[in-house]
């Protein structure tokens, strides 16, 4: 059996389910509960043939990174990933993101949340291991990173040469020469990349991109807005510009 990792709570674990972002080995739940809706996973894991177990406390508490689990978690594998074609594949205006350099798993799974609530049609990562952050990623997310179609590239030039090539713009936040977010054209093919708060975008990088994006404040404030934040922002005006067909 390949690394595995847990999922907590019934939304990261449906998710995980019904998209089938990943193999699942067994599904725990606390010996006792008979919440309708946990009834319900069980009876959709049954169908897809994975492993129910009714357990103790104390085995779930053992495994669980928290204590918001509500009584189930799930010891899952790798995370499956799509090639970075297929994540504009019969799409003429895919929006595709890249968190680039955001380390901390909850607020990557804040953002990711965000994206594709908005409409986002894929995501892109680095290579890492993604095993030990998978609970805390899916469950900030409530389950959007497991939805998401997911790509890997081994940089962020290597995906944005490979999308520009296909007729997609880059698009950073950025503060240097960077046109305000409500005033840009965010319409068509597009990679957006947000950076850390810590590591950032680096400057040849912004410096290249097609569109360098600042987000307007209402009063003078000379900090920047936390990742999760800016992703929010950003993300909620594409989705406004892109159902507004007639700007």
């Amino acid at each position: 059996m390949s690394e595995q990792a847990v999922l907590e709570g019934i939304i990261s674990i449906e998710a995980a389910l019904r998209a089938h972002s990943r193999p699942i080995h067994r599904i725990l739940i606390r010996r006792g509960e008979h919440d309708r809706d946990l009834g319900q996973l069980a009876r959709l894991a049954e169908r897809e043939q994975i492993p129910v177990e009714r357990v103790s406390p104390d085995e779930i508490d053992a495994q669980a990174q928290g204590k918001t689990h509500g009584g189930v978690i799930a010891l899952v594998g790798d995370r499956r990933f799509v090639p970075l074609d297929e994540l504009i594949a019969g799409n003429a205006a895919p929006l595709i993101v890249m968190l680039d350099g955001v380390e901390d798993p909850f607020n990557f799974g804040q953002a990711v949340r965000a994206f594709y609530a908005a409409g986002a049609d894929g995501l892109v990562v680095r290579p890492r291991n993604w095993m030990s952050a998978a609970g805390v990623v899916a469950r900030s997310s409530a389950g959007a990173s497991e939805w998401m179609p997911t790509a890997v590239a081994e940089t962020t030039q290597s995906a944005a040469d490979f999308l520009r090539g296909r007729g997609l713009k880059i698009a950073v936040a950025d503060k240097e020469r960077a046109v305000p977010l409500y005033k840009a054209d965010l319409r068509g093919g597009l990679f957006v990349v947000i950076g850390g708060e810590k590591r950032g975008i680096t400057r040849s990088f912004a410096d290249a991109a097609d569109i360098r994006l600042s987000i307007p404040y209402g009063r003078r404030f000379d900090q920047s807005l936390g990742t999760t934040a800016a992703s929010a922002v950003i993300a909620f005006e594409l989705m406004r510009q892109r159902l507004n067909t007639d700007k």
